[in-house]
């Protein structure tokens, strides 16, 4: 018990206050109103069910009422005929003629049929015989053209003697009137059981029934049934030109009542309303509104400001305590209140106040020293700026040394020209950032006075977007990128050769690529530029065989605030491919 008191112990330690305040409530007041409510819904539901069974109940005594009306008044038919002495002799006599079997038929059914029938036009009435002197047709048919039917063998072979049978006819084939034909049989031996076999039938009007079972406007589906086959409905099985249909779907089934006629036993079945629970939610959905209101709106409401009183000032001092840098942390301006919460807030005040007053002495030191370190390394770039007017001047006048050698002397106007331009911008070195666009004319400068070095050997291709030249970077590091390509690249290799240069921006990035088809590099040395260039400082500048393009690099990732990537791509005899990207917010506003 202590192990298991001690785990829960550890448990809730564990536990931030604002769950824990979260698990109070869900356990002290949400549970027990769970329960509760749960409890007042399953009384609301049970009360509804035994709604809806009570009105199930009302619907199947209706029906059967209605049912018992109709089958009394069949019953009430069989017995006046079969009392009645003159048609008991007209079905016995040996007729000579048709005619006079016609002429006594007509007398006798003005005599039996409307004193049998009146008050009740829903009945259609048959009279069989076994006798060969009458005729078939209209009410009176010879008893051997219904023995083959089913309806005659169920009537034949059962123990009923004296009373009526429901029986159904489904001899017929498909047909547009009557196919579906309910009717009572009886025996007609009042006078006498051992002489010809009489029976009577009495049809049903269906579709008479069928509107008055309609009519009673039930909620649900209500089934007449005789086993599983459905003799009334008033749903989609009521349609009298089809077969009758056997009962599907029992589990729907509701309530169930037994009805009996003599000796046949039929069954009243009542569907459930579809959706019970949910017309119950429904209607009692008011009430529902004001438990959840109760229940769990109010006590939530009121978790809501003890939570915000304690747990929020919790937070806000939290969050406080959260930055590391003692430079970002900032004094609480919304303290409030005078409980153990807002104690801690003015205690960690006055913490606060006294880590600044130590961070001033301690670090003022330390300040001064890094400024220095700055100074000393500004001084050395300078330095490094001004090993590159050398370097390019002395490869431009190589170049125009050896055209003059090979050609002449006429284009020698020309290619001064130009270095009047690459001398112009070392010479007006003001500042250390230029915009794209400028720095582009001064490579393009350069470029021309290469192709007059390397002939129709050299081609290029500069692809700009139109926003990426207003963008500021270093002064001379394209420039710096460029020459290396046309003095370590082309110039070792004879064929023809490609420069690209391309800047574009993608996703809040600037992007600069340089690509040529010279000489290139192997893997290894590949692999090792690549690595100075990510990784470059001023000591590895100094350090380096490669001063031009880690000093590019260098300035590079000093503009962009140590956010610049570099990638590099070479292949011995196929050239090389240079990538710079860095964050368009960083190159912008330094000129």
């Amino acid at each position: 018990m202590k192990s298991v008191w001690k785990k829960l112990e550890v448990f809730m330690n564990n536990l931030k206050i604002r769950r824990k305040l979260i698990l109070l409530y869900l356990l002290c007041v949400i549970t027990p109103l769970v329960i509760t409510d749960g409890v007042i819904l399953s009384i609301l539901i049970q009360t509804d069910s035994e709604k809806i069974r009570h009105e199930m109940e009302n619907t199947a005594d209706a029906v059967s009422y209605e049912l018992s009306s109709v089958f009394e008044v069949l019953d009430r038919i069989k017995g006046n005929i079969y009392t009645n002495r003159k048609l008991d002799a007209f079905l016995k006599k040996e007729y000579q003629s048709n005619l006079e079997f016609y002429e006594e038929s007509r007398a006798i059914l003005n005599s039996i049929y409307y004193d049998s029938i009146s008050g009740y036009s829903g009945a259609k009435l048959l009279l069989y015989a076994d006798n060969n002197t009458i005729l078939n047709g209209g009410h009176f048919q010879r008893l051997e053209s219904v023995k083959e039917t089913d309806w005659y063998r169920e009537f034949a072979a059962s123990e009923k003697k004296d009373d009526l049978m429901i029986a159904y006819d489904e001899s017929r084939k498909l047909s547009a009137i009557n196919q579906r034909r309910i009717f009572v049989v009886g025996r007609l031996d009042y006078f006498g059981k051992d002489e010809q076999e009489q029976l009577i039938r009495i049809d049903l009007d269906y579709n008479s029934f069928n509107r008055e079972l309609e009519n009673m406007n039930c909620n649900t589906p209500v089934y007449i049934c005789s086993g599983d086959r459905i003799l009334f409905s008033n749903g989609k099985e009521n349609r009298y030109t089809q077969p009758f249909e056997q009962l599907t779907g029992k589990e729907k089934i509701g309530y169930e009542r037994e009805w009996s006629f003599y000796d046949d036993e039929l069954r009243i079945l009542v569907e459930k309303p579809s959706n019970m629970i949910l017309n119950c939610l429904i209607r009692n959905f008011p009430w529902i509104i004001v438990l959840v209101a109760a229940n769990i709106l109010l006590p939530l409401t009121i978790m809501s400001i003890i939570n915000h009183s304690f747990v929020g000032r919790l937070q806000i001092l939290s969050n406080a305590f959260d930055e590391i840098e003692p430079e970002k942390m900032e004094l609480l301006s919304n303290v409030r209140g005078a409980d153990e919460i807002a104690g801690l807030m003015k205690n960690y005040n006055r913490m606060l106040r006294r880590l600044k007053e130590l961070i001033q002495i301690v670090y003022k030191d330390r300040l001064e020293r890094q400024e220095m370190d700055l100074a000393r390394q500004k001084a050395e770039i300078q330095a490094l700026h001004s090993q590159i007017n050398p370097h390019f001047l002395f490869n431009v006048l190589e170049s125009i040394r050896m055209h003059s050698v090979l050609k002449g002397e006429e284009e020698t106007s020309e290619m001064i020209a130009r270095l009047a331009v690459l001398e112009r911008q070392s010479v007006k070195w003001t500042s250390d950032y230029v915009k794209v666009a400028e720095e582009l004319k001064f490579i393009e400068a350069y470029l021309e006075l290469q192709k007059y070095r390397f002939g129709k050997r050299l081609s290029y291709e500069i692809q700009v977007m139109p926003q990426c030249r207003e963008y500021v970077l270093p002064r001379l590091t394209i420039s710096t990128l460029v020459e290396n390509a046309c003095v370590h690249g082309i110039e070792g290799k004879k064929g023809n050769c490609w420069i690209y240069i391309r800047i574009y921006e993608k996703d809040g990035w600037l992007y600069l690529e340089i690509e040529d088809t010279g000489s290139g590099m192997s893997e290894e040395q590949t692999a090792k530029l690549l690595e100075q260039m990510r990784n470059c400082d001023i000591d590895s500048v100094r350090a380096s065989d490669h001063i031009g393009i880690l000093n590019a690099c260098l300035r590079l990732k000093m503009i962009s605030g140590n956010t610049a990537l570099f990638d590099l791509e070479s292949e011995e005899g196929a050239g090389s491919w240079f990538l710079f990207r860095a964050p368009t917010e960083k190159l912008l506003g330094r000129v």
